[in-house]
């Protein structure tokens, strides 16, 4: 009996070399195949070892095999079927008699001579049968399939314009194979977690530890599943257990496993594409950013990892967004697409292979030569119905090497498309604003009457007030491209804007006057909350680090003394919100790997930090302080919590958490309303698709077939 040999690793038979590299495959995969068995059978030991998938398939592309207790004269036809290079190998199993010579001894415990020769021509005969009708030069295209697939009403995806780390992030991707779904979503209102559900199984199952998990992404052998977490890249097996830590982030743009094991990390904000080992250890540098670059994200290692695709940002304007390409070698860029974003290389037989990439909600295909690193033709769309983040570009789509693509599609809420609403503990909805727009990182006045936001309108994304009053709207900035949230000053004069590069300005909240510098940084600073004199502004970098500065008004300007950072502490700490007595500062941090809400003395103390006190206990974000009550508010998955508290001098004591507002229903909170009664919230357009769009993916099954018609291959 022929033993299954180590380099079957998938079911089609014994992977190649240019399998094992990610290429795609022709006939002469089916070759390759014959010379494994033929060798085996001959042998009695498998081709290529290894202790597992990913080590085996190391095998098969750096090893060559063992010839001793093959017959000498038999040696030239295996060494034909077994060449590497594709190009090299026997190129028709009929021919295979030709290198077949005569006079073969037979090996070890096999018959004479006459009788072997009959076998190799059996052996031959067999391969002729069963491996050639396997494929063909000029594949059958099949039609294309489309599958609406219902994840469950129970399960929540994430929101596709949410601002923050997650812009960038994949929330559903499939496995190499095709055979596996992984994806982030919450349940009965709790924290973000990964769910795995293989596709011929009816239920998703969880993967456990990875509570407040994002932007998961497979290994090439689909067998281990890579997320951020925790202010960490992880790694976890696709059939859960342990979770491994692989390498420390301050926030990711995406994430791409290599065939060579290494791990293509996508940039911060001011750095360019990273590489770690599958294993986990120290990063070393691929890209540099260069001019006005802001970072490099969504990296593909290209087949025979040679190069690597990327989306790079200037200001992380999508508009100016383009897809590059690096070699690895000598680190040469060039530019494959201007305008674009996301993009997947999707190989074919023929060597030959497609470009595809978003922009905006259409995703286009064009002729991409892996070789030469050049694009040919003209772009195609393909689908224009793909959800994407308006404010960077990335789209929420993902493709398998058997061809099939499943992706989130574009809803009012993935096109920015969102309405302002006052939503009670019960549930209630009240109309803020009753026209919908592309309200994005809302900010409540101290009053409960204005509202502050950014507005995405093509490549402008200028800061409004909605005067709720009036019904009136008010722009305070004009034609920028950097600006990314606002806060109120205490009496409602003035607005504090923070922007991506230019720092933190001031401007007149009435519209009065243009914005004017308050504090030259060059990263992302964003203003989150002022004390009730309105003397200090608490603000967050990103990555994530909380700072304090002075603020002082001079005949109706305003000025700033020297940032003092809060806490200076390896977590991610975020959304400062001073109390109503200035007193503490109530803020998100990532210390124990899961964001948590705490609370601080404010001023520290001369003699350290001072106490701390845990609010949340099973996740936690965006605190806002009651003040009506002794409560303190925050968002935990797609519920509100509330925490009743009290102060003995310096103490502070705070009650068990409760729920305050069962189910947000995908909606964010930016505030609560000044008798404590509803907060403010924006939540994606009502519309018949809304809530499917929550749980629901798409399934294109034979994508690369509508490939080949949409946009053929050259002949």
């Amino acid at each position: 009996m022929i033993r299954k040999p180590a380099s079957y690793v998938f079911s089609a038979g014994p992977v190649t070399s240019e399998q094992a590299r990610g290429k795609v495959v022709d006939k002469r995969a089916d070759i390759w195949a014959f010379g494994v068995v033929f060798h085996e059978m001959l042998t009695g030991r498998r081709v290529f070892v290894g202790e597992d998938v990913t080590s085996t398939l190391a095998k098969v592309i750096e090893t060559e095999p063992k010839w001793d207790g093959v017959p000498p004269k038999v040696q030239r036809l295996l060494k034909s079927c077994l060449e590497k290079d594709p190009k090299n190998r026997l190129r028709d199993i009929a021919d295979a008699w030709r290198l077949l010579e005569s006079g073969a001894e037979a090996p070890r415990g096999l018959k004479p001579a006459p009788q072997w020769a009959a076998i190799g021509a059996l052996v031959v005969a067999l391969g002729v049968t069963l491996w050639a009708p396997w494929r063909s030069e000029k594949p059958v295209d099949k039609p294309l399939v489309r599958l609406d697939v219902d994840l469950g009403p129970e399960m929540s995806l994430p929101p596709t314009n949410a601002p923050g780390p997650s812009s960038f992030l994949h929330s559903v991707v499939i496995s190499p194979d095709g055979t596996r779904l992984v994806y982030q979503a919450s349940t009965a209102g709790g924290q973000p977690r990964l769910f795995t559900r293989r596709l011929d199984q009816p239920k998703a199952t969880e993967l456990p530890g990875t509570t407040g998990a994002i932007g998961p992404f497979f290994s090439p052998d689909g067998q281990w599943v890579g997320f951020v977490a925790g202010g960490k890249y992880n790694k976890i097996s696709v059939e859960g257990g342990a979770v491994v830590a692989l390498a420390e982030t301050p926030g990711s743009s995406g994430a791409r496993w290599g065939q060579d094991g290494s791990i293509i990390l996508g940039g911060e904000l001011h750095t360019g594409l990273t590489r770690i080992p599958s294993g986990g250890g120290a990063r070393t540098k691929v890209t540099d950013l260069v001019g006005g670059e802001a970072l490099h994200a969504n990296p593909q290692v290209l087949p025979g990892g040679k190069a690597v695709l990327f989306t790079a940002y200037e200001a992380l304007e999508p508009d100016k967004a383009r897809i590059d390409v690096v070699t690895l070698a000598d680190g040469h860029r060039k530019t494959l697409v201007p305008g674009g974003t996301s993009a997947l290389y999707l190989a074919t037989s023929s060597g030959a292979g497609h470009l595809v990439y978003t922009t905006k909600g259409t995703l286009f295909a064009i002729l991409f030569d892996p070789e030469r690193l050049e694009t040919h033709g003209t772009a195609v769309p393909i689908l224009d119905d793909v959800a994407y983040n308006p404010a960077v570009g990335a789209a929420q789509f993902d493709v398998a090497g058997n061809g099939t693509l499943v992706y989130r599609r574009s809803s009012a809420a993935s096109s920015g498309m969102m309405s302002l609403q006052w939503l009670d503990a019960t549930g209630n909805k009240e109309p803020l604003r009753a026209k919908p727009g592309a309200y994005t990182n809302p900010r409540l006045s101290s009053d409960g009457k204005r509202v502050a936001m950014l507005i995405i309108e093509g490549s402008n994304q200028d800061i409004w007030v909605y005067d709720q009053q009036r019904d009136a709207m008010t722009r305070l900035t004009s034609g920028g491209s950097a600006q990314r949230n606002a806060v109120w000053s205490p009496d409602g004069r003035y607005v504090f804007i923070g922007s991506v590069g230019n720092g933190i300005s001031w401007t007149r909240a009435d519209g009065a006057g243009q914005p004017q510098p308050l504090i030259q940084i060059k990263g992302i600073d964003l203003p989150w909350s002022i004390t009730p004199d309105g003397k200090r502004l608490a603000y967050f970098e990103v990555p994530p680090q909380i700072w304090t500065v002075p603020l002082e008004e001079t005949n109706g300007q305003m000025k700033a003394g020297k940032p003092e950072q809060f806490l200076k502490s390896r977590s991610q700490d975020a959304t400062p919100e001073f109390s109503p007595d200035g007193r503490r500062l109530a803020y998100t941090s990532d210390a124990t790997g899961t964001n948590e809400v705490y609370v601080r003395p404010f001023p520290p103390p001369a003699s350290g930090q001072g106490g701390q006190w845990q609010i949340s206990n099973s996740g936690g974000q965006a605190p806002m302080w009651s003040h009506t009550s002794h409560d303190l508010l925050y968002q935990s998955g797609d519920q509100i919590m509330a925490v009743s508290y009290t102060v003995n001098g310096d103490t502070f004591v705070a009650d068990k958490p409760r729920v305050w507002l069962a189910k947000l229903g995908g909606a964010t909170v930016f505030g609560l309303a000044p008798d404590g009664k509803r907060v403010a919230v924006i939540a994606p357009v009502d519309t018949p698709e809304a809530p499917k769009a929550d749980h629901e993916v798409v399934f294109l099954e034979n994508f690369f077939d509508e490939l080949r018609r949409r946009v053929p291959l050259p002949k």
